[in-house]
């Protein structure tokens, strides 16, 4: 019998990446192939994220537009999987006349079972949230392109509950992945030609693993240590660091290890204790730049990257010119920046007024963007004339005759080829740069 054909699409953040390497993981013992072709797919599935509101509308639109699909081929099975699904699934099974199967992030395992449901003309549904669930068995199928960096969920859910975010309602609580199972996956990457790995957690530092048999706690700080230790020639990033639960010990433990890499993201969300107060961060504007003081004592080297979101709840102008006068003290080499999106059932949409106009939200976040763009620049501007380390990743989108590559600092390098490829480390010298970019060329290998 020919295998059944799946087709996946995947949205939101680096842990739907890893949630979708786990899907095909479990589809593939029941028989699925993966397809790059929609047209040619038996079970078509969107990984979806809830984080903001336009993030659900488009895959809203592309579930039109599987439905557009099914027309052509009535035996397709179209699922929606992920946050999403865990945040409206009523709406999705009862409004949606498209969707057969809703499944939540928790419930993964379940896929075969719900689709032997599907097939016997029901539609397939688990949502459960779990306290102990992290996958840490499976083998994720790794969906990347370029076989050189690879992501590795080393937890799941959170427990922060900031009050503009329904990641707890989604993922539900965190808890954390057995260390031994997280060695051996990146070892077993690492022989596969891999040669970075990015560590994930909705809240990496607060990794704890302790079993009732065991008297050791394994912190993060261990974790890392451990993972570092498996070879130097393994580059180690992680994401995404929390202020309140980053510390010295971490930073001091990063420092120890060249192939710890020199970048960290750390959300900052607002540069005002009010509002951070309100978003209940568990922090203050000066706690954060005792972290970002402390991380330039131990790794001066590194970079340190942000989320930041413009107009929430409340804010003033003057709450706003804290948030750019914190960004320009810090000096961000890069944000992720947003307009606030209230989220339905979190603790902001119950207590507070959306009530910062969006054409106010809109010109606060073009200023932020526009003073990103030039602190992105002026940080590219110190790497001209220096030499770095860079992972080659693959070919450059505007030349085949180019490369590209990442130094520790996470910081894109484009060079000329000259016959080096995936997964080389070489040494390049940076002549010129844009905001985005470095442009460089190799000296030596």
């Amino acid at each position: 019998m020919s295998k059944k054909k799946l087709y996946i699409e995947t949205y939101g953040c680096q842990m739907n990446v890893v949630d979708s390497e786990v899907v095909v993981a479990i589809l593939q013992k029941q028989d699925y192939d993966l397809t790059e072709d929609m047209a040619e797919a038996d079970l078509v599935l969107v990984n979806t994220c809830s984080i903001r509101d336009n993030a659900e509308q488009k895959v809203f639109q592309r579930i039109k537009e599987f439905g557009r699909q099914k027309k052509k081929n009535e035996n397709l099975v179209v699922g929606v999987i992920g946050c999403m699904a865990e945040r409206l699934k009523e709406k999705l099974l009862e409004e949606d006349r498209w969707v057969d199967l809703v499944v939540g992030p928790d419930a993964y395992r379940e896929l075969p079972g719900l689709l032997e449901e599907v097939e016997s003309g029901q539609k397939g549904i688990n949502t459960l949230l779990s306290l102990e669930e992290t996958y840490a068995d499976l083998s994720p199928v790794r969906l990347d392109q370029n076989h050189v960096s690879a992501f590795v969920a080393i937890m799941r859910g959170c427990d922060n509950f900031c009050s503009y975010c329904v990641v707890p309602f989604t993922r539900g609580r965190e808890r954390s992945r057995d260390p031994y199972t997280i060695e051996n996956e990146v070892r077993e990457l690492f022989e596969k030609g891999y040669r970075e790995v990015t560590l994930l957690g909705q809240n990496v530092n607060s990794y704890k693993w302790k079993t009732e048999e065991s008297e050791v706690t394994v912190t993060f700080e261990a974790l890392l240590e451990r993972i570092a230790n498996i070879t130097p020639e393994l580059r180690v990033r992680f994401a995404t660091s929390h202020p309140k639960d980053i510390s010295d010990g971490l930073l001091q433990t990063m420092a120890k290890f060249p192939n710890l890499c020199r970048s960290i993201h750390l959300p900052v969300q607002s540069g005002s204790t009010a509002v951070l107060k309100r978003m209940k961060r568990g922090y203050t504007r000066e706690d954060y730049m005792n972290r970002v003081e402390a991380i330039r004592k131990y790794l001066p080297e590194a970079t340190i990257s942000t989320d930041i979101i413009a107009g929430f709840c409340g804010e003033t102008e003057e709450e706003h010119k804290e948030t750019l006068s914190l960004m320009k003290w810090t000096g961000f080499d890069f944000a992720y920046m947003f307009k606030y999106s209230e989220r339905p059932d979190t603790l902001a949409a119950k207590k507070y007024k959306d009530d910062v106009p969006g054409d106010v939200k809109s010109k606060r976040l073009n200023e932020i963007i526009s003073l990103q763009g030039a602190l992105s620049l002026d940080s590219k501007k110190r790497d001209i004339g220096k030499t770095f380390e860079v992972l080659v990743e693959g070919t450059s989108k505007k030349s085949q005759k180019d490369l590209f590559g990442r130094t520790s600092q996470n910081k894109v390098v484009v060079f000329p080829g000259n016959g080096y490829g995936p997964g080389d480390y070489l040494e390049v010298k940076v002549n010129r740069c844009t905001s985005a970019t470095l442009v460089g060329e190799a000296i030596r290998k």
